[in-house]
């Protein structure tokens, strides 16, 4: 992954105007042979801190949930590199959730309030 891409432009002494490259400020993992990749900024925002996630399915989506206590067991949040990103090897959910070992797409991602959980809608982006 790239680093963010983030420009400021000062259009008058009083109004400055800010864009975010899209790329990064969607809400987004990728599934790529049985690894979910997270990028820095998603893990910062939900998950920060934490060592392990579960996954579980729910009807046609799947959901992260954080574990407070990493001997509760679960899936690891191994860092990637510097800028924060994360991998989750859960190549055995991803098979009994029907995924082919070579899928390679990405979801969109919300978090829901009411289960303290990131839910990855079931349909490629």
């Amino acid at each position: 992954m790239q680093p963010k891409s983030l420009s400021i432009k000062l259009v008058n002494e009083s109004r400055v105007t800010m864009s975010i490259d899209k790329k990064y400020a969607q809400n987004t993992v990728h599934l790529k042979r049985g690894s979910l990749y997270l990028s820095g900024e998603l893990y910062d925002r939900y998950f920060s801190g934490l060592e392990t996630i579960i996954l579980l399915g729910k009807n046609e989506d799947f959901l992260i949930m954080p574990v407070r206590n990493a001997a509760s067991g679960g899936y690891l949040l191994k860092l990637k590199n510097s800028s924060g990103d994360r991998i989750i090897n859960a190549m055995d959910f991803f098979r009994d959730q029907g995924f082919p070992d070579e899928t390679d797409i990405e979801f969109d991602v919300e978090w829901d309030q009411e289960i303290s959980a990131l839910k990855v809608k079931n349909h490629p982006k």
